[in-house]
């Protein structure tokens, strides 16, 4: 039983090998779309997977090495391209990806207790690897921490720049596929040629994308408030709240009047403006949200399937505080949805074209970025003793999560680390699902959630 939030060290009976792919691989140079290589996404996606039981090292090691045949790129390395070193490209040399093995003196049941608020002690958990820049770190590392109860913890870390969520989950339910079936084909291949992603020439920017904004010169005076550098510059507290599908029902009913929507238009509406109230900023300043928007199908010509490059465009809704905090989630709804429907191929291809500018980035200065991770079908994993009891990342920051919650389908647990001022705030706002302040007095209001209780 642990006495401390803090895990222990662990304990590394070897040092980390390379897996490289069992047998050869092409030797090229990657080209990445400019959807792949944004400032905004150079850096890892970072999974954490609890199992009750473990499974052999070798046997995960040997099958992971089968995959990389086929998710090469993995195995190689990032580069400034030759031609752009504003441009990045995958050097797929067949490198290896970097496998660590550690063993923990904790139970399954000893981090179950602490698994809803992540620490800075997780950390532990991912192997760290000593390089000089981002560049030098492999596309991919992993670590599998055995457990004294015979469990296991796998973490792994994939480089966003070559791959989205979406990508993420392909391959890492290719992995459990080949450990628990050696001799079965992959369910999806992966392509990954990313030319059908490439800028017009001469590009075409013929639509406004608000989800970007220039760089400004270092001795340029600020336009505006930058929150995203204020809330970094604060201690931070992770903040984690599940929404069953009967609290999702409730949320909707705030809606007046009613319209369709989704569960993640309605989370998402409500987690923004609960995150605005929280931070008590003037009124007539203008917040973003961004939110990740799976495009693979929305383009003409669809991608092909298995598309492994980064097929998402960051959805933008905006608006002025006064009006997120005083009107009806009914409209905030409907600013998503908005903002969902213009991501057409046209507005994607318009984008991609803005990119070929490389004093574009996104803009975050204003903005709460949310990512989905509860319909990637990562809490399916199996890699032969059993679907994990624990999925979610190695650490919470600022981007706001939304994940999936072990043995309650279609239940969604919402993750975000706030300034540790304002922690009660935000969640008194998440969990009170009135329609607006008490000042504005909306009589179509419900009030608070009869569902109090079942906060977890």
């Amino acid at each position: 039983m642990l006495t401390s939030p803090d895990l222990p060290d662990c304990f590394y009976p070897n040092q980390p090998t390379l897996i490289t792919p069992n047998t050869p691989t092409p030797n090229h140079s990657l080209y990445l779309s400019n959807l792949d290589d944004q400032k905004f996404l150079r850096f890892s996606i970072k999974y954490l997977f609890l199992f009750k039981k473990s499974v052999s090292s070798d046997t995960l090691k040997y099958s992971l090495s089968r995959l990389l045949v086929d998710y090469y790129p993995l195995a190689g390395r990032l580069r400034a391209s030759s031609e752009d070193d504003q441009k990045l490209e995958v050097d797929c040399n067949g490198e290896g990806a970097v496998f660590a093995q550690a063993f923990m003196d904790v139970t399954a049941e000893d981090f179950l207790a602490l698994s809803t608020k992540p620490n800075r002690s997780w950390r532990k958990l991912l192997y760290r690897v000593d390089a000089r820049s981002f560049l030098d770190v492999p596309p991919l590392v992993v670590q599998i921490t055995n457990l004294r109860c015979g469990g296991m913890i796998l973490c792994t870390a994939i480089n966003h720049c070559l791959c989205d969520g979406i990508g993420t989950s392909q391959f890492l339910n290719g992995w459990a596929n080949l450990t628990t079936k050696p001799t079965a084909d992959l369910p999806i291949n992966p392509f990954h040629a990313r030319h059908v992603l490439k800028p017009r020439n001469p590009p075409k920017v013929t639509l406004t994308h608000p989800q970007y904004s220039k760089t400004t010169p270092k001795d340029s005076p600020p336009l505006q408030l930058d929150l995203n550098q204020y809330l970094q510059s604060q201690p931070l507290l992770p903040t984690s709240l599940t929404f069953t599908p009967s609290l999702v029902l409730h949320l909707k009913r705030q809606c007046l009047p009613s319209l369709k929507c989704t569960t993640f238009e309605v989370l998402a509406a409500h987690t923004w403006r609960s995150w605005v109230k929280s931070l008590d900023l003037g009124p007539t300043i203008r917040v973003k949200l961004l939110f990740s928007i799976n495009v693979r199908k929305r383009l003409k010509p669809e991608l092909p399937q298995g598309y492994y490059g980064n097929g998402f465009m960051l959805g933008c809704a905006e608006a002025q505080v006064k009006e997120l905090v005083t009107a009806n989630l009914h409209h905030m709804v409907k600013l998503v949805q908005q903002a969902k429907s213009s991501v057409t191929d046209g507005y994607v291809k318009s984008a991609i074209d803005l990119l070929e500018d490389k004093t574009v980035k996104t803009d975050l200065s204003t903005s709460l970025v949310i990512s989905q991770w509860s319909k990637l079908g990562l809490e399916d994993l199996d890699f032969g003793e059993g679907n994990p009891v624990h999925m979610g990342p190695v650490t919470s920051d600022i981007y706001c999560l939304f994940l999936p919650v072990i043995g309650q389908f279609d239940a969604v647990r919402v993750q975000v680390s706030v300034p540790e001022s304002v922690v009660d705030k935000f969640e008194f706002y998440m969990k009170d699902f009135s329609c607006g302040e008490e000042n504005y007095g909306d009589d179509d209001c419900n009030g608070h959630c009869e569902e109090e209780n079942t906060w977890s």
